[in-house]
């Protein structure tokens, strides 16, 4: 379980704290598939971040009773001085994975060819993207946290991203933020709409939809 006390976060803007959202209550339950929506800039990658533990809340704190992948597509989930099958050996490390069982299987998600043995600061932005979602699909988490990285990249891979996560879905809690809803009704059966800095569940996904078009 995942609950959320009082989440509040600002950031600091020309001197001043500016927030982002504040006061978030919410409660996310083993196996299920939460689409969030939410405008840009409404704080939804924010949010992520602060769920996976990237960053630390401004006000509130969370508790956690999975484990949490990072954001999907994430870039700082890996070292950028090492390559990419480097930094499969350095995740099977720290969550007890087979060595070359999960940089076989990094290798052959990712599909970076030669570059998967180069340092991972040469790679584009597609390849990173490649690279991090490969390396979270690795380990098995109880939640996996998404953002909108399966409509990235090309097509061929965005449907191996969608069988990836479709896979996961029978077993693992996803929690997907995004605001274009065709993406999320593939995944998710509950929603919630961050607007205005407050965080709305709804028991159905076409109920927080229809709540997200309203606005």
């Amino acid at each position: 379980m995942i609950r959320l006390h009082g989440l509040g976060k600002a950031y600091k803007v020309h001197g001043r704290m500016r927030p982002v959202f504040t006061g978030i209550d919410a409660v996310f339950r083993p196996g299920e598939a939460v689409g969030i929506l939410g405008r840009n800039g409404a704080g939804k990658t924010t949010l992520l971040r602060l769920i996976a533990g990237v960053e630390h809340p401004t006000s509130g704190w969370i508790e956690r009773s999975m484990s949490v992948s990072w954001p999907l597509g994430f870039a700082g989930a890996m070292h950028y001085s090492i390559s990419g099958a480097d930094n499969a050996r350095f995740i099977a490390r720290i969550y007890g994975k087979p060595l070359a069982e999960t940089v076989d299987f990094v290798d052959e998600f990712a599909e970076l060819g030669e570059y998967y043995r180069m340092p991972a600061k040469t790679y584009s932005a597609g390849m990173l993207m490649r690279l991090g979602f490969a390396l979270s699909m690795a380990v098995d988490f109880d939640c996996y946290l998404v953002d909108e990285v399966v409509a990235a990249g090309d097509a061929r891979f965005a449907d191996r991203c969608r069988a990836a996560l479709e896979e996961r879905r029978g077993r693992s809690t996803i929690l997907f933020v995004s605001h274009v809803p065709h993406l999320l009704r593939q995944f998710c059966t509950s929603g919630a709409v961050l607007q205005d800095g407050r965080l709305t569940r709804y028991d159905d996904l076409d109920q927080a939809i229809e709540a997200y078009g309203a606005h």
